[in-house]
């Protein structure tokens, strides 16, 4: 029996276990990359171990997220970065280099390697057939140590494309079809692998998108054969050395099979406020528009760019909608400046943005009050944008880009003739950029900088024996980590200081939840189904932790945040009878007594809930080194008591 491209990559990286999906296994990593808002955290958790240099291949540290400089906080934690990286053998990608994932994908991807990333969207590198999964900052750090990397082994699902995209019809509207067919929680545990005679239709960085939001099915990665037209972009990007062909046997065997027939799509959008709400152009209307935003790590390529400065070459900007470009890259932005595609775009009246995360991430371009905003993003979770009430719409860039001129949703097939769009032969290269590490020899002789906003992150202590707390928080389904802890402008900064950013722990929830958890000393978290879905911020178990949070009992977890909360030593349990989730009222008080031994005896732990009087079983499904890291109080302690 054949394999699968994936399994043929993790089976070459195997370090531990054995490939059968359900069970853990440990996997060699060979490259890794953060970004600023996760990367001050991994770096500090970094320095604990104690670990002189980096013992990856490669590893890269990118400034993309944080970028609005409106105090002092996001430029120290700039400054502290640059610094660590020096130090310690990391190449450090400077503001305005671009968006990690654009530029990885540029720059040091590399086909059959394996790329954990301290942001769900590294699975982007999936696109030049990497196996390239979104992590935890403690998860990225461990690696960067020579760590193994761990996870539960995937199933596959085999995405057969067949035909060829129809004329303004793009890779967005392929990603957007399977979180139409799958759901936001389809890919929960599996690896997506897209196969077949449409994947030759289909450049690199159209690729790259539909992997990109593979993350929002809540995929372990998505990944696609490295094959000649992956050899042309790296040709272009004079990295030819770094190709390999790569594909699935004729004989392997996949877990689920979804076709998709390319020539029969037609633009689609995912409606507020989730990515799967999705519906196509015709069904949703004439929608009159507000904003159309441009750019992210989904579709901010120099292909995309391009097509957008076509359409509007020659026109003005709807007066009643504002437009934001942002280029996804240092590279991509020079090389619209030289063929004039970047005139064009300010010409028709849009706002030229850096080539950086801005909006996607919430940092600037808020729509207004109420108002509908067209994105080429990858999320619409309510209030991301930064604008409680707005209305976010995820489209490919054609469909953003006609709607700019018009005012209203837009089928961009009423554009008429397409022309053909082709990626250069050569890229316009330049890494002045991105800062090499010291040799090694010399990393005495660098200071790590930290200003006042970094704060040293919250360590837990081993596992209680009996855990007593009340529920200080019920929350419902698809509960994102943009809820247990937001994004935008205004928390951004406070990345790097626990002790502040808790104060907007679950504020989108319940503003409460922060004094009354402080208030309590300790408590317990009840949620539903793909509990902690979203982003890989480990932001979303550091504050819970810093505020108390002992346990988190829910229905499903998001793989990424359960994760997290393991590595942060908080205990993650689902209900094995799911109706008892209504039983719990916010304040009940809940008691698991010798929870130790009850964890290392199997796989349940029954749970008193003390208010009503009735008792419940919760699942805690992990491997033993998942028990033993919880035991010790999280994965930074397990790795010291390894490490003794």
């Amino acid at each position: 029996m054949g394999m699968t491209l994936a399994q043929k990559i993790l089976k070459n990286h195997l370090v531990s276990g054995e490939m059968v999906a359900g069970t853990e296994i440990g996997i060699k990593i060979d490259q890794t990359l953060t970004q600023d808002a996760t990367g001050t955290m991994a770096y500090l958790e970094f320095e604990a171990m104690g670990v002189p240099r980096v013992k990856t291949e490669r590893s890269v540290a990118y400034i993309d997220h944080n970028t609005l400089q409106s105090g002092f906080e996001n430029a120290d934690d700039h400054r502290f970065i640059g610094s660590v990286c020096k130090k310690h053998g990391i190449y450090f990608s400077r503001p305005g280099n671009g968006i990690c994932h654009q530029v990885h994908l540029e720059r040091f991807g590399i086909p059959g390697k394996t790329l954990i990333g301290s942001d769900s969207h590294t699975p982007t590198g999936g696109g030049i057939g990497m196996i390239a999964i979104g992590a935890g900052g403690m998860d990225v750090a461990v690696a960067m140590g020579g760590g193994t990397y761990y996870i539960t082994c995937p199933k596959i699902v085999k995405v057969e494309l067949t035909g060829k995209l129809q004329p303004w019809v793009a890779a967005k509207d392929v990603i957007l079809e399977v979180l139409r067919r799958l759901s936001v929680k389809g890919g929960v545990g599996k690896i997506i692998e897209y196969c077949g005679e449409g994947v030759k239709t289909l450049s690199v960085p159209e690729r790259a998108t539909i992997t990109n939001m593979g993350a929002e099915l809540g995929a372990t990665t998505s990944i696609f054969p490295s094959d000649e037209t992956t050899r042309q972009f790296l040709k272009a990007q004079g990295r030819e050395e770094d190709y390999t062909p790569l594909s699935a046997d004729a004989d392997a065997v996949y877990d689920e099979v979804v076709e998709i027939n390319l020539s029969e799509l037609v633009p689609l959008a995912a409606c507020p406020h989730s990515p799967d709400n999705v519906k196509s152009v015709e069904e949703i209307g004439k929608l009159k528009i507000d904003q159309v935003c441009i750019g992210s790590c989904t579709n901010s390529s120099l292909l995309d760019m391009l097509k957008v400065a076509h359409i509007l070459k020659g026109k003005t900007v709807h007066p009643d909608v504002s437009l934001s470009i942002a280029p996804g890259s240092k590279q991509v932005l020079n090389m619209l400046a030289e063929n004039g595609a970047l005139a064009i775009m300010i010409d028709a009246g849009a706002r030229i943005l850096e080539s950086a995360c801005g909006p996607c991430i919430g940092m600037g371009q808020s729509p207004n009050s109420g108002g509908i905003s067209l994105r080429t993003f990858n999320r619409n979770f309510e209030g991301r944008s930064g604008t409680k009430d707005g209305q976010i719409y995820l489209v490919s860039p054609e469909l953003a880009a006609a709607s700019a001129l018009t005012g209203y949703l837009t089928d961009p097939r009423e554009l008429g003739d397409m022309p053909e769009f082709k990626l250069p032969e050569v890229f316009t290269i330049n890494d002045n950029m991105v800062v090499p590490p010291v040799a090694e020899e010399d990393m005495d002789s660098v200071e790590v900088l930290r200003g006042p906003n970094i704060k040293p992150f919250p360590v837990s202590g081993p596992l209680m024996d009996t855990i007593e707390a009340k529920c200080s928080l019920k929350v419902g389904d698809n509960i994102t980590t943009d809820h247990i802890m937001p994004a935008g402008a205004k928390i951004l900064p406070l990345r790097s200081n626990i002790p502040k950013i808790s104060e907007y722990c679950f504020a989108v929830c319940d503003e409460k939840f922060h004094d009354r958890a402080l208030e309590l000393g300790k408590s317990i978290v009840v949620g539903g189904s793909n509990y902690g879905q979203g982003s890989s911020r480990e932001h979303a178990a550091l504050a819970p932790l810093y505020l108390g949070v002992k346990a988190v009992i829910v229905k499903s977890f998001a793989r990424i945040h359960m994760a997290n909360l393991i590595n942060a030593g908080i205990l993650p349990m689902t209900f094995v009878n799911e109706a008892d989730y209504d039983r719990i009222d916010q304040m009940d008080e809940l008691v698991i007594e010798n929870v130790i031994a009850q964890i290392q005896a199997g796989n349940t732990v029954k749970v008193t809930n003390k208010t009503k009087g009735f008792d419940f079983v919760v699942s805690v499904d992990l491997s033993d080194r998942q028990k033993e890291m919880l035991i010790a109080g999280g994965l930074l302690n397990y790795t010291r008591e390894k490490n003794q």
